[in-house]
C-alpha cells in the first residue's frame, strides 16, 4: 500500500458502556494508524460517555452525543457529516476489529481499484465467545444484487467518500445500514475481501437459524424511502429479500 489516506470510523452507541473498552482498543491496536473516530452516542443512560472521556486524549477520537435520542439513522447522518476521511469505515460499540483490518482492507481496495468493499466476520456472544461460524457473502455485488439482499455486515464495510459523495440517511429503528449500502452501490460495486477481519456481537435473533419474519417492515420502508418504489413493488422486493436472506444463511455461513 503506497498511500496514507485518512480513514473516518463511524462508531455508534446507545447504552453499550460494558463493551466500550473492548471496541475502542480494537481500533487503537490497528496496524494502520491514520484514522479518526467519530463517536456518536444516542443519549445513553449508562456510563458510555464517561468511559469515552478516558480516550479523548487521543486527538483522533471525537465524541458527540444526542441530548435527546434521535435514532440510529439520524446519529449515523450526523457522524457522516463530521467525517473528514477519504475512506469511511463503520464499527458499532460491542463489535471488534482484528488488528490488521484497516491495513488489509485498504490494500485490497487500492491494489484492485475498488471503491466499496466488505470482508468476512465471525460471530460472538455477549461474553465474546465464538458462536455460529463465519459470515461471508458474494464476491461481487452490483446495485441489483444489493436490492436482493443486505450482503455486508455493518462492521465490515469501507467505501471511498470521494467517489461516492454525500449520502442521505433515513431514520428508522432498523435497516439504516442497508439503506446506506443501497445508495453507495449506485456509485460503486461492492467486492468481498476473502478474510475474516472482525468479530460481531450477535443478538439473540442471530442465534436463530431461519429468522423468516425479522425486520420485514423495515426492509419494506427502505424500498419505499430510498428506492422510491410503489407499495406493491416494495412488498414484492421485501418478499424476495427474505428469500435471499435465507439463502445467505444457508450458503454463506461457514460453520465450525
Amino acid at each position: 500500500m503506497t498511500r496514507n489516506d485518512l480513514v473516518s470510523i463511524i462508531m455508534l452507541s446507545k447504552d453499550n458502556g460494558r463493551y466500550i473498552e473492548e471496541t475502542v482498543r480494537s481500533v487503537l491496536s490497528q496496524t494502520y494508524q491514520n484514522w479518526e473516530v467519530i463517536f456518536m452516542d444516542d443519549s445513553s443512560k449508562d456510563d458510555t460517555i464517561s468511559q469515552m472521556m478516558d480516550y479523548v486524549r487521543d486527538r483522533r477520537i471525537k465524541v458527540l452525543q444526542n441530548v435527546k435520542s434521535k435514532g440510529a439513522g439520524a446519529s449515523m447522518g450526523s457522524a457522516l457529516r463530521d467525517a473528514r476521511g477519504k475512506w469511511i469505515a463503520f464499527l458499532n460499540v460491542g463489535d471488534v476489529w482484528e488488528p490488521a483490518k484497516l491495513e488489509k482492507q485498504l490494500a485490497f481496495m487500492e491494489e484492485n481499484g475498488y471503491h466499496f468493499s466488505y470482508h468476512k466476520t465471525r460471530r460472538m456472544d455477549r461474553e465474546s465467545r465464538p458462536v455460529g461460524g463465519v459470515l461471508s457473502g458474494k464476491m461481487h455485488i452490483t446495485h441489483e444484487d444489493m436490492m436482493k439482499c443486505c450482503w455486508p455486515a455493518y462492521l465490515t464495510v469501507m467505501y471511498d467518500a470521494e467517489k461516492v459523495g454525500r449520502i442521505k440517511t433515513i431514520n428508522q429503528k432498523q435497516e439504516n445500514d442497508y439503506a446506506l449500502w443501497l445508495q453507495v452501490a449506485y456509485s460503486a460495486d461492492c467486492h468481498l475481501l476473502d478474510e475474516c477481519l472482525s468479530r460481531h456481537r450477535a443478538n439473540k435473533w442471530f442465534y436463530n437459524r431461519f429468522p423468516i419474519g425479522h425486520n420485514i417492515l423495515w426492509r419494506y420502508e427502505v424500498y419505499r424511502k430510498i428506492e422510491y418504489l410503489n407499495p406493491f413493488v416494495s412488498a414484492m422486493y421485501t418478499l424476495r429479500n427474505l428469500w435471499y436472506g435465507l439463502m445467505k444463511k444457508v450458503k454463506y455461513v461457514e460453520r465450525g
